[in-house]
């Protein structure tokens, strides 16, 4: 069980910790993007999807033995000092050791340099390095001694495929009848390794049968967030050139959603999964901000619900997570040693050929060869996520 402590209530329901008060008619929309830029805590959704057993108290009632205070993150900012957020009795409860500060963080920022920040802060506050926990999405995490790594995407998907959209719980269903496209392959906001990737496709010809998007090129949030490239354009001859002219086309759309729709993660359009074979994955991330670690988002998780097979865009390791949470990667028709690499190029060009061998293929017969991993797939992704969090549970628990 859960023992989480809070501030205070509103509407009888805890209120986020540190979070400024708003007008909840609108639920906590905006809150995340206000000073200082915490959410509601997902675990708690979380548990009530999946009937894990929590314990909600307040700071000015008595605290319970293994306690924690829930701090949920929207994103990690290195300016704000947390602990001097905290008010006097959850510090002095900290230090006694009767209660510990939980952060829960569902990127995939590096943890190390999160570590580095928080042990400055717990110096400064006068906290032992020991007062807090944090909940990270950064594979790494679990080799950190007060870190802990968390799938939390695939608790998010599953909340949003079934909860928030109960049609989609009929589908997408496994069928056998011929489609009409090979890959199909979403990009929302344009980052710069994913430019590289998708000109390099387009180039080729590898997404001419193929249901495909690049959005949002006009300075969108991707712009800000990763201005480098993991990928060293200059191993493609003459790529630079077609990725500036195609950039100069864009947007490119597959679909009438709108760039709002786009970004609701419980709308899908059935027939990306439903009329092509396999889903070519540009996740969040592709080298999970340096830290030699792995992230995986929901656009992963899309492919698995929806009954597809996948090649991954992503972190080194990434099909190891899958594997790690008992789902299956198509080891026996796709060559996922590409996977492994931990250069970023090569690991690119690696998955590459993958996709070149599949564009030159009839791909009926092979998505029917598998059959038993998708249906495995999408059996996992739909069951109750209780021991993922009673694993969770433990691995905090054990932190301590």
């Amino acid at each position: 069980m859960f023992h989480f402590i809070f501030d205070r209530k509103i509407n009888g329901h805890p209120y986020p910790n540190l979070a400024p008060e708003i007008s909840l008619h609108n639920g906590y929309h905006g809150l995340g993007m206000m000073y200082p830029f915490v959410i509601p805590l997902r675990i708690l959704y979380y548990a009530q999807d999946h009937d894990f057993p929590v314990n909600i108290s307040y700071i000015y009632e008595d605290i319970p033995e293994n306690a924690f205070y829930p701090i949920g993150l929207h994103f990690f900012n290195f300016d704000i000092d947390y602990f001097q957020l905290l008010s006097d009795k959850v510090k002095d409860l900290c230090r006694n050791g009767a209660l510990k500060i939980l952060f829960y963080y569902h990127e995939g920022d590096s943890p190390y340099d999160e570590e580095k920040r928080l042990e400055y802060l717990c110096h400064k506050n006068n906290l032992p390095l020991d007062c807090y926990v944090f909940i990270s999405g950064n594979t790494v995490a679990d080799n950190l001694k007060r870190f802990v790594y968390f799938a939390d995407h695939e608790l998010f998907y599953w909340r949003n495929s079934v909860i928030w959209n109960r049609k989609s719980m009929d589908g997408n269903t496994y069928h056998e009848n011929r489609r009409n496209k090979q890959f199909t392959m979403l990009s929302r906001i344009h980052k710069n390794w994913r430019a590289t990737i998708t000109s390099q496709f387009h180039r080729l010809g590898l997404l001419d049968s193929s249901v495909w998007s690049y959005n949002m090129v006009d300075g969108g949030a991707g712009d800000c967030l990763i201005t480098d490239n993991p990928l060293r354009i200059k191993a493609f001859k003459g790529l630079q050139d077609y990725i500036n002219s195609f950039l100069s086309g864009a947007p490119y759309a597959c679909d009438t959603l709108s760039s709002t729709e786009h970004n609701s993660h419980w709308t899908y359009v059935p027939e990306h999964y439903s009329d092509s074979y396999c889903s070519l994955v540009l996740e969040t991330l592709y080298d999970a901000d340096g830290s030699g670690g792995s992230f995986l988002t929901e656009k992963t998780f899309k492919p698995i619900r929806h009954a597809h097979p996948f090649i991954l865009f992503g972190p080194p390791n990434s099909l190891a997570i899958l594997r790690s949470l008992g789902y299956r990667t198509f080891d026996d028709i796709i060559d996922n040693r590409y996977d492994l690499d931990t250069d970023n190029t090569k690991r690119f060009i690696k998955s590459t050929i993958q996709v070149k061998r599949l564009h030159k293929k009839d791909m009926h017969e092979w998505f029917l060869s598998a059959k038993d991993d998708i249906l495995h797939n999408q059996d996992l992704f739909l069951s109750s996520k209780y021991d993922r969090l009673n694993k969770l549970y433990q691995k905090i628990i054990g932190k301590q």
